[in-house]
């Protein structure tokens, strides 16, 4: 593994209400410098539920892309708030956007997108024993709830309205995770 650059600079080139853009003059280990822009993270970070109704069905939610200009089918994810664990952030986005709350909340893994220019990471955070509970968000309109089964994947990948890559990433993850624990159940197959 190599060593990181150096950094030399850094210098904040743009910011609005969301979004931060940062320069970085970086030197590497071989002595080649080179200024790299990127979009910096969210000061508290975020979450991605996968809300799992039975060991098959997950709620999606249908909402609003403004970077697609489309309405798209994904798991529900939000910014955690200053002082929030992560996976109370999910349980709050969870009940906001979804109506459920959890009583267990697993974390699964944390996932990039884009780090080559963006440093924004994102918790995979598995919700299961959902009881009914919804809080009011922060968003224009009433969000959708589509079940789906896990069973039927490759279908729900297969649609032009579930495109977005993180939440396909956290569906195989969390099928994956929740086969390998019926498997070694007593009686599971092992």
């Amino acid at each position: 593994m190599p060593s990181l650059p150096e950094i030399l600079k850094r210098h904040e080139t743009a910011r609005t209400r969301l979004f931060k853009v940062e320069e970085l003059l970086l030197r590497f280990s071989n002595g080649v410098e080179r200024i790299y822009e990127r979009l910096c993270r969210p000061s508290h970070g975020a979450v991605l539920i996968v809300p799992m109704l039975d060991d098959d069905t997950v709620l999606l939610v249908r909402e609003y892309g403004a970077g697609t200009e489309s309405y798209q089918l994904g798991l529900p994810k939000g910014a955690a708030h200053a002082g929030e664990r992560h996976l109370d952030a999910a349980n709050r986005e969870l009940m906001e956007e979804v109506g459920y709350g959890a009583h267990r909340l697993e974390f699964v893994k944390s996932v990039t997108l884009s780090p080559a220019y963006m440093e924004h990471a994102i918790d995979v955070v598995l919700a299961r024993d959902l009881y009914e509970r919804r809080l009011p968000g922060d968003e224009p309109e009433i969000i959708e709830v589509v079940p789906w089964s896990l069973a039927d994947i490759d279908t729900l990948v297969a649609r032009d309205d579930f495109t977005e890559g993180r939440s396909i990433a956290a569906l195989y993850m969390v099928r994956d995770l929740l086969a390998r624990e019926r498997r070694t159940e007593p009686g599971g197959g092992d």
